[in-house]
């Protein structure tokens, strides 16, 4: 049995002591029971792991090397380029890429990833590999794994076949891109198919949703309609959203009401698509975020993603959420203090929700001892200092810890920098 003293948990106020034991937290609160192993956190911030809800493990690093930029910035030369490249992919290079991305999203406190893995591909090499992955390292991160029609689930020809394969082999979620089909209709339908796809396989959906500034583009609005009428809106997922930060007040004060009605998820994307979207704007450039703070408001589930790393959407990246954290609300203009005061949610509680880990997820008694410590005393000094994790730990063991950082200093009144 161990026990962590001296802890600031966020959310919770009355409790400064964790008691773990077979893996699970037994109590939080104060004055505990003596336990074995004492460990004095030196009343630093402690937080549920880092959730990354929206990745795509099976493009990382794919951007690198010689004639690998996307020249416009687009989202759609990226499908294009990923499209001329990835008939050469192998399982191994999957796996390669794939860990590398883990690893990294790891070493920045993250045990939770959703993973959209393209499924547009006759072989399935993406899914075959991250399957397997999935399974190898149940025990230090929880991968979840979206069939995810990347050219099209009618632009591709076979992708519905695909995307059912894919399900039928322990897919967790169904996806979908409509704003890529050729034509509205083909959107709608491929809408459709999805969604009676997920009620047959009882499973999570997730749609690349209006990733684009057309302020009319109204996939959105069919996919909510969609799962309202099937009860079905607190398993689905619209990621990017990004023309409804264009559209109207009329037009999104309409849609307000039917959110709050369904209970749909929103994943926001600050950095990818802050450099994929407004490339058509001259000035003012848009941000290409959704309306975060409203949705926030409304009711509804948002929360923030890394997406991408290195690959041929979006040249940065490192699985930092901090980082994206940081950018997300600066964007968003979520930066009232008592907004500040509750940032982490974004990256922690709400990426849960949307990937529905309920009784997994949460610093809580009988749940799994999985929870982070970061190099900071309370929440507000660790968003504006954007605070390095300390520490990682699932089950009640370290993933890693690192000592703060400090600095060699040869002026007194420089000793606290």
């Amino acid at each position: 049995m161990k026990k962590f003293i001296n802890a600031n948990i966020y959310g919770q106020d009355e409790a400064s002591e964790i008691l773990v034991e077979d893996g699970v937290f037994k109590s939080i609160g104060q004055n505990l029971d003596d336990a074995e192993e004492a460990i004095d956190l030196e009343h630093r911030l402690v937080l549920p792991p880092y959730v990354d809800p929206h990745l795509h493990l099976d493009y990382i690093f794919s951007g690198l090397g010689p004639g690998n930029a996307n020249i416009s910035g687009t989202l759609f030369e990226g499908i294009q380029r990923w499209s001329d490249n990835k008939k050469s992919l192998t399982e191994e290079m999957v796996r390669e890429r794939a860990l590398q991305g883990i690893r990294k999203e790891l070493n920045h406190g993250v045990q939770y990833i959703r993973t959209h893995v393209d499924v547009t591909d006759p072989n399935l090499t993406g899914m075959k590999a991250l399957l397997k992955l999935r399974e190898e390292l149940a025990d230090v991160v929880t991968l979840q794994l979206v069939a995810f029609p990347q050219e099209g689930f009618f632009r591709y020809d076979g992708a519905e076949q695909l995307v059912e394969k894919a399900l039928e082999m322990g897919a967790d979620i169904v996806g979908g891109i409509p704003h890529f089909e050729i034509s509205y209709e083909h959107g709608v339908e491929s809408l459709k198919r999805i969604v009676d796809l997920a009620l047959k396989y009882d499973v999570m959906i997730d749609i690349h949703c209006d990733e684009n500034d057309d302020p009319n583009s109204r996939f959105l609005e069919v996919l909510n309609a969609l799962v309202m009428e099937k009860g079905y809106g607190e398993k689905t997922t619209a990621s990017h959203t990004c023309s409804f930060g264009s559209a109207d007040d009329s037009y999104a004060a309409k849609m307000m009401g039917l959110f709050h009605e369904s209970k749909i998820n929103f994943i926001s994307c600050p950095t990818e698509n802050a450099h994929l979207q407004g490339r058509s704007d001259s000035y003012p450039k848009r941000r290409g975020l959704t309306r975060v703070k409203e949705l926030l408001s409304n009711g509804n589930t948002v929360a923030f993603a890394q997406d991408s790393i290195a690959d041929y959407w979006y040249p940065l990246g490192n699985g930092n959420m901090m980082n994206i954290l940081d950018n997300g609300i600066h964007l968003a203009h979520y930066t009232h203090i008592d907004e500040i005061n509750k940032a982490f949610d974004l990256i922690t509680y709400n990426g849960a929700k949307v990937m529905q880990l309920n009784d997994e997820y949460g610093i809580e008694q009988g749940k799994p001892a999985n929870f982070i410590v970061l190099d900071a005393h309370d929440t507000y000094e660790a968003v504006r200092e954007r605070a390095d994790v300390l520490a990682s730990i699932r089950s009640g063991e370290y993933l890693f810890r690192r000592a703060p950082r400090k600095n060699e200093v040869s002026h007194a009144l420089l000793e606290d920098i």
